[in-house]
């Protein structure tokens, strides 16, 4: 099963110090490779800040266009990994392992892959 693996923290990479900032990548670096050896990888990316979003609405056929995440905390969205994993707990497992989660959390989400999913959004199942 895949997981959706959200990375989120207090400040990202672009305001941390600088010496700080490059152990995180480095960590990143061991992480996402350990990752790809034991066949847990599919995907993963880094967000820009938060400056840098836009959100979309739509209410009654019209676009509403805003700067910005709409946040309730101090914790913004850093980036994700999407994983795969036989069970829950590996993918726990794997998570746990994610170095945002140090100085963040990380919520894992599993992806939906039943067949009305799936067909509606012109997807196979890719086993």
């Amino acid at each position: 099963m895949k997981y959706l693996c959200l990375i989120r923290a207090e400040s990202a990479m672009e305001t941390m110090p600088a010496a700080f900032a490059a152990q995180h990548f480095d960590a990143y670096r061991e992480f996402a490779q350990s990752i790809r050896a034991s066949g847990h990888f599919v995907d993963c990316n880094r967000l820009l800040p938060v400056d840098a979003a836009t959100t979309i609405r739509v209410r009654q056929g019209q676009v509403s266009v805003t700067d910005g995440p709409y946040v309730e905390t101090k914790e913004q969205l850093g980036g994700y990994f999407v994983i795969e994993a036989r069970d829950l707990n590996e993918a726990i497992q794997v998570a746990a392992r994610i170095p945002g989660a140090t100085i963040g959390c990380v919520e894992l989400r599993p992806i939906a892959d039943d067949a009305r999913t799936l067909s509606a959004l012109g997807l196979q199942k890719s086993r």
